[in-house]
């Protein structure tokens, strides 16, 4: 993981549950209060301690007003069939790092640790206390649930729509003391994201709810050989062993070849993979079994309480009307990249960066933190390392410049000092059927915040008066931003991500990411007062056919 939870992160340990015998149903699902010891003691947010492995929402600052974005260029998949929007299968090849250990100088290589944290293939599913409108039945699988209308009181406004999580499956590259489950290995983990507040009044929930999990509450559990989660993955029983991977954590190596198959089942979402280089497989189902759960939206109460909860995916199809109304992005079916999480950092101090790095040569900056000095590499060959993660919002980091996989036209230049690209297929759903369209998206706008100028992405508000100015690709401070190109790969068609010297790229849509992302994107968004808020948070270009079948 980014943070490696069990060397830096004490997570303290809620109360488990036990159930027994015929009652286990009965009491799985009684809603419970957070033990009184709990509530004394708030422990950070899943959210607060990996702001970088969380979905994007629609706004930048929290309720304690933290800013809390980060970046995701994305690859959507559009398909109007029935079973589009709840069963994917992918093939993927993990990425591997360059032979050159990194440099404090940044001369060195580029590792998969500095260009993300992770990378992940997302779907909706059903939360009925999340966002939009917590305590609204969601019926899964069903597009019952689309809600398009702009105009409040219609049967069909986007305010109706029910509340809705996000799943990533989440993968983790190592290298990096803070990065990875172990310094050689990758793993990866579901992680299900949710947002603790009513979008059509604006109210939060309780703030004994809040003190614990933060507003985006988030269940996790890793991909295990057993199916089993090493510990609850509800958001109010998480405990240290939650977040730390022992024996039963499903390890992949770098090139290892994956298949990876997401859908539902009667118990709760799941996924299992198959790493065919290894003969390995786990899986993770979203059940109460395996202790997902979610607190409850209750904002008057004094006491926070939660409920085992099985999670299904929301949708029976992925279209543009399948979004996630309260996240910055307008997908459902994605693959994203977790980027804009590293900087060099010459010297730190206490978490804080105190000698600027080859990144800032005119100083440190304000987001230069937190930063740890670390070793760097494959054991035995590593190299101390001294670098920050947190949101890069100047991007002038590793990852905004030319150190991705095919930005060096000299071949054995670009292999020697870069990593391999992430290769995935074009998801399958209903076993064999390929997504019709496909679309490429970005959410700078929603993140050129601290630009100069500023992206101004409202519409219709007087504090943006010239909505679009501003927003820009790539972003300013940015010497060149990641785009997708297709390519083969065992005989199939393969997506990858970098730049437009990949070794046997096909197509490179562009060639750029300004003329891959396209333009700006309107996303209207349901608001306290029952309004409907419209903003630029994407560059968005849909192509209407999918160049890349599996």
């Amino acid at each position: 993981m980014p943070f490696r939870v069990n060397s830096h992160v004490r997570i303290a340990a809620s109360a488990l549950m036990i159930v027994a015998g015929v009652l286990a149903l009965v009491v799985a699902y009684a809603p419970r209060s957070v033990a009184p010891s709990a509530q004394a003691k708030p422990r950070a947010s899943f959210c607060a301690l990996h702001s970088a492995l969380c979905t994007e929402t629609a706004e930048p600052w929290n309720y304690k007003g933290q800013y809390t974005g980060h970046d995701e260029p994305s690859v959507l998949f559009y398909s109007h069939t029935p079973g589009s929007g709840n069963s994917n299968f992918y093939k993927l090849t993990i990425p591997s790092d360059p032979p050159t250990l990194p440099a404090q100088d940044g001369s060195g290589g580029t590792w998969n640790f500095q260009l993300r944290p992770a990378f992940w293939f997302g779907m909706a599913l059903c939360d009925n206390q999340s966002a939009p409108s917590p305590g609204k039945h969601c019926a899964p699988d069903s597009d019952k649930n689309i809600f398009t209308s702009t105009v409040p009181g219609s049967p069909g406004y986007i305010g109706n729509t029910p509340g809705t999580a996000f799943m990533e499956m989440q993968f983790y590259p190592p290298g990096w003391d803070s990065f990875g489950c172990t310094q050689t290995q990758w793993c990866s983990a579901m992680t299900i994201d949710s947002l603790s507040t009513d979008s059509n009044t604006g109210a939060l929930n309780t703030p004994a709810c809040l003190n614990v999990t933060g507003e985006e509450y988030v269940n996790f559990a890793f991909i295990t050989k057993s199916g089993h989660s090493q510990a609850p993955a509800d958001p109010l029983r998480q405990t240290g062993a939650t977040f730390t991977p022992g024996p039963d954590t499903l390890m992949y190596h770098s090139g290892d070849q994956l298949t990876v198959d997401m859908h539902d089942t009667s118990s709760g979402f799941q996924i299992i993979i198959n790493d065919l280089t290894t003969g390995q497989s786990g899986s993770m189902t979203a059940s109460v079994n395996n202790g997902f759960g979610h607190p409850l939206f209750q904002p008057t109460a004094s006491k926070c309480s939660d409920q085992p909860y099985a999670f299904h995916p929301m949708f029976s199809t992925s279209n543009e009307d399948t979004r996630v109304l309260w996240a910055a992005h307008s997908y459902n079916v994605a693959y994203s990249d977790e980027i804009g999480h590293f900087e060099y950092c010459a010297a730190q101090s206490g978490g804080v960066c105190t000698s600027a790095g080859a990144s800032d040569p005119a100083g440190v900056d304000g987001d230069d933190a937190p930063c740890i000095t670390a070793p760097a590499g494959t054991p035995p060959n590593t190299v101390p390392l001294t670098g920050c993660f947190g949101t890069d919002v100047d991007f002038d980091g590793a990852q905004y410049s030319a150190n991705w996989p095919g930005t060096d036209p000299n071949a054995a230049n670009d292999a020697a000092f870069h990593a391999t690209p992430v290769l995935f297929t074009s998801p399958l759903f209903n076993g064999n059927q390929n997504y019709s369209r496909v679309a490429f998206e970005t959410d700078l706008p929603r993140i050129e915040f601290a630009t100069t100028p500023s992206c101004q992405r409202h519409i219709f508000n007087p504090a943006d008066p010239n909505p679009g100015a501003g927003c820009v690709n790539p972003p300013v401070g940015a010497s060149f931003y990641p785009f997708f190109t297709t390519g083969v790969s065992g005989g199939h068609c393969v997506w990858q991500e970098g730049g437009d010297f990949i070794p046997g790229t096909t197509h490179d849509f562009g060639g750029s990411s300004s003329a891959e992302y396209g333009g700006l994107l309107a996303s209207a968004y349901p608001a306290a007062g029952n309004t409907v808020t419209l903003r630029y948070n994407n560059f968005h270009q849909t192509l209407f056919s999918n160049p890349c079948p599996a």
